[in-house]
């Protein structure tokens, strides 16, 4: 039997995250080590392991909902700038096998940094989520 990857149980209730957006295709949560405070991550509804494998409605929507995302981690964090990544395969440095997408505030002069070995106090994590989903909630309300 195969376990299903990390996001597949998140999606599917079995797996704790912290959620900022919704969407039909797309669920949007907090990063558990995240590289900044508000490291945010769009997985597809859908499994697919990488960009090699999902359809290119769903690699639209990731991108779509990236920008909502990004607009809003940018006004709610008041960062200097946001980091857009999307990884495929192991050598690219891909850690969880799931299309997935990172949106990652930015402050000038931060070293950049994809993925922590830190993981975030899940109280820390909780409150951020919830700040970001009021403000996606405020500014993208119309998003299906």
């Amino acid at each position: 039997m195969t376990v299903p990857c990390l996001f597949c149980r998140i999606l599917g209730d079995v797996a704790p995250c912290h959620p900022v957006h919704d969407t039909r295709y797309t669920k949007t949560f907090l990063d558990i080590f995240p590289a900044a405070p508000g490291h945010c991550l769009i997985v597809t509804k859908q499994h697919y392991r990488d960009i090699f494998e999902a359809t290119p409605e769903d690699i639209s929507m990731v991108g779509h909902v990236s920008t909502l995302i990004a607009h809003t981690v940018k006004q709610e964090l008041q960062c200097d700038g946001v980091g857009i990544f999307q990884l495929n395969g192991a050598a690219a440095g891909q850690t969880v096998f799931h299309y997935h997408m990172h949106v990652i505030p930015r402050n000038e002069g931060e070293e950049l940094a994809i993925h922590s070995r830190v993981q975030g106090d899940p109280d820390e994590l909780q409150a951020m989520a919830e700040r970001l989903n009021r403000r996606a909630l405020a500014m993208h309300a119309e998003i299906d």
